[in-house]
């Protein structure tokens, strides 16, 4: 609803302009449509206007005639005409605009009963349009009372258990065999031969219906002897003769006692009965039959009141003076002659153009604005066989209806048949079949029809300078070629190393990019050109040997060489195994003192003895044993033997015993020499000497620390006397006494720092 306001769509069908959620509105209680409260109050007015215009001045404003609405035609009086805006629920006069509410709410409680009645109200907040269901649970039986209760919703509360009715019907013999429902039984639909109610005829009829008359008169014998019974067809006893006991003269006012074979006579008195004109009284003597008209002569006045005349009372008297008021269309006069100042709505027809601009007003002459136009015009699809009826003049806006037939249209592309689609104005869309033209390659084209392509149309239209404005380009519909056949094809590239599928527009030979790789004539090489063709000759039945067009190979021989041979092969790359090296080594001895030339083959082809012996030069060892002396075996390989024999000194702890012995025994550990008797005596003496000089120190080192003792306690005697005098003479500082701690702070706190980091970094 909100939308609907602010997009507009709301739309009023009487006046056909948009509802704001600002103005006042007027909702009907049958349709739940919409109106301007201004426009459904001329509506009403106009519609009374137009219902009472055929009747008579005398009928006119004195019977109360309903108006409809003008959607759903549900009819109001005339007293429940619109007068006041209210919100939908009718409880606030005039409600506030509040962009968080619905348009025209006044965003309280509902509080409407809901219909059909159930005793509860609606409780969601002041809305438009139908209150819903209830949605009260409530405990409930089914129809015909034999089910449990059980809860339903108050809206749904009637509910059937599908059994057997079983209730007696009106007939009285059989029960009703319907599934339970709601109301009274249907009659009993079973036929029986009945009869009538005076018992002479008898036929078959429903059971639902045992009385009834048939068409004979009763014609029994009336008590009085005289006469028979007229009544058709009846129960009971006929009853007296409906000409036995009193009966009164015509004019009522004797009664008689006569046989009911004689007829009353007049009584010969005045008639006396009121007669039509309902003031004077019939003069005649009594009479059968009707009374005549009034034909005594009054003083009549005319209807307009302007003139009076005597004339008979039966006949009505007219002058001939026409109305000058202006009647409600205030256009036109009455014109009536003797108009009694109640003058009738104007009978002229309006014939004003209407909104739609097709036809003239046909109501009758009327103030304000005319109404919609009553008049429907069928808006149709292509092809015209769907068809909605719109108000006439909204036929131009309103768009054609969607059509759910399938387009007739012939195609217009090669295929006999177009793709279905529903009825249309316009061109029918692109052909998206399948083009399935056979190409030149014998294939199908599987690309879409294009038979009928929109192509840019460039190059048509030359600008007459800078000023002009380029217009949008022209695109024109015209035929285009088939695109290139694309089915795969499986193809082999030039050097058959792999089958690739490629469009059949582009199924050639191709180079796959890789190298050829196929074996050149040296036998240790591949062809290294990109991908190409190559020429089988008939004496290679190897698809995988290099041909003609292949690269020669003009590489070096790589082939492995001997072990321990570090020359080249002299021959180019060549198949096969290569020559022996015929080349001289020079290579150092063991121990890198001489230089050696020696044939390469007799050095490859040496085993390790051999090699032993051709490497060495022949000489003495220069390597020095772990004990310092010179190897004494001929140059070798590996490390020297540890079993040196080279005769050493040993001496003993002390250095006064000495002995000659192999080195090798030494270093083995097997050979010592240990200090003797006087060995032993000699180093208690030399520790007796130690000990006597360390304790001539220390008593020399007492003796210096008593003598500056004794001078600083000189020194302090002296200080005290001076100390005494210090009241008498004032001592001047020096300049070391008086800035000493200013100089001893940072320095000492500098040493701390130094020694801080010293033992972090010992650390």
């Amino acid at each position: 609803m909100n939308e609907a306001f602010q997009s507009g769509a709301m739309t009023c069908l009487i006046c056909i302009a948009s509802v704001k959620r600002n103005q006042a509105v007027w909702s009907c209680c049958g349709c739940f449509c919409i109106f301007h409260l201004v426009c459904i109050q001329k509506w009403a007015k106009d519609s009374l206007f137009l219902v009472s215009s055929p009747l008579t001045d005398d009928d006119f404003g004195k019977k109360d005639y309903p108006w409809p609405c003008p959607k759903c035609r549900f009819e109001y009086k005339r007293s429940e005409t619109p007068s006041r805006y209210y919100c939908y629920c009718g409880k606030v006069e005039n409600p506030a605009v509040d962009p968080w509410l619905v348009p025209h709410s006044c965003g309280q409680i509902c509080e409407r009963e809901f219909k059909p009645s159930c005793g509860h109200k609606c409780l969601l907040l002041c809305h438009p349009g139908p209150c819903p269901p209830c949605p009260k649970m409530v405990t409930t039986t089914c129809h015909c009372k034999k089910a449990k209760a059980v809860p339903r919703r108050c809206s749904a509360k009637e509910w059937s258990c599908r059994l057997p009715c079983g209730r007696t019907l009106l007939c009285g013999q059989h029960v009703c065999e319907n599934p339970c429902h709601a109301g009274d039984c249907q009659p009993c639909p079973r036929v029986s031969k009945q009869r009538c109610i005076c018992g002479r005829q008898t036929a078959e009829r429903l059971c639902a219906s045992p009385q009834w008359q048939c068409d004979q008169v009763c014609g029994k014998c009336l008590p009085c002897g005289n006469h028979t019974c007229e009544q058709v067809c009846h129960a009971g006893p006929c009853g007296d003769c409906p000409r036995s006991g009193k009966r009164s003269c015509p004019c009522g006012k004797t009664k008689f006692t006569l046989p009911c074979t004689e007829d009353v006579p007049t009584c010969g008195d005045s008639c006396d009965k009121v007669l039509e004109c309902g003031i004077h009284k019939c003069s005649q003597r009594c009479h059968r039959g009707p009374c005549e008209i009034c034909r005594q002569e009054v003083e009549k006045q005319c209807r307009c009141g302007k003139h009076t005349k005597r004339m008979p009372c039966h006949k009505p008297y007219l002058c001939e003076t026409k109305c000058t008021k202006i009647r409600d269309c205030q256009k036109h006069q009455c014109r009536r002659k003797c108009c009694s100042g109640n003058c009738p709505p104007c009978d002229q027809v309006c014939g004003r153009t209407l909104g739609c601009r097709n036809h003239k007003c046909p109501s009758g002459c009327h103030r304000g604005s005319c109404n919609p136009c009553p008049e429907t015009v069928d808006v149709k699809c292509s092809c015209g066989k769907t068809v909605i009826k719109v108000p006439c003049g909204r036929e131009r806006t309103i768009k054609p209806p969607k059509c759910k037939q399938l387009c007739s249209r012939p195609p217009t592309c090669h295929h006999s048949t177009q793709e279905k689609h529903y009825c249309h104005f316009g061109r029918c869309p692109p052909c998206r079949q399948p083009c399935q033209k056979t190409l030149t390659c014998g294939h199908l084209c599987p690309a879409p029809c294009h038979d009928e392509a929109l192509v840019k149309q460039t190059g048509v239209h030359q600008s007459a300078g800078p000023w002009e404005q380029s217009s949008e380009p022209a695109f024109i519909q015209t035929a285009l070629p088939c695109p290139p056949c694309e089915v795969p094809i499986p193809v082999e590239c030039l050097g058959q190393h792999e089958v690739s599928p490629l469009p059949c527009h582009s199924a050639n030979p191709y180079s796959c990019k890789r190298f050829c790789g196929r074996l050149l004539d040296c036998q240790n090489h591949t062809c290294m050109k990109e991908c190409h063709h190559v020429t089988k000759s008939n004496s290679s039945a190897d698809g995988k040997k290099a041909g003609p067009e292949c690269s020669q190979c003009e590489e070096e021989c790589t082939k492995p060489r001997p072990a321990g041979c570090p020359h080249r092969c002299v021959l180019p790359c060549h198949p096969g195994d290569c020559p022996s090296c015929l080349q001289m080594l020079k290579i150092k001895c063991h121990c890198k003192l001489s230089v050696l030339y020696i044939e390469c083959l007799k050095l490859t082809c040496a085993d390790v003895k051999e090699k032993e012996l051709l490497i060495s030069c022949r000489n003495q060892c220069p390597k020095e044993l772990p004990c310092g002396h010179r190897c004494k075996e001929i140059c070798h390989s590996g490390s020297c033997p540890l079993n040196c024999s080279q005769k050493v000194k040993l001496r003993c702890l002390c250095k006064r015993l000495k002995k000659e012995v192999q080195c090798s025994k030494i270093q083995e550990g097997q050979v010592s020499l240990e200090c003797d008797a006087l060995c032993k005596e000699m180093k208690r003496k030399a520790y007796e000497i130690k000990e006597a000089e360390a304790k001539a120190a220390l008593e020399e080192e007492k003796r210096r620390q008593q003598a500056e003792l004794e001078a600083f306690e000189n020194r302090l005697k002296g200080r005290r006397k001076n100390k005494r005098r210090k009241d008498e003479v004032e001592v001047e500082q020096s300049s070391w006494q008086k800035y000493k701690n200013f100089i001893m702070l940072p320095v000492f706190g500098v040493a701390v720092v130094m020694v801080a980091w010293l033992m972090v970094y010992n650390d």
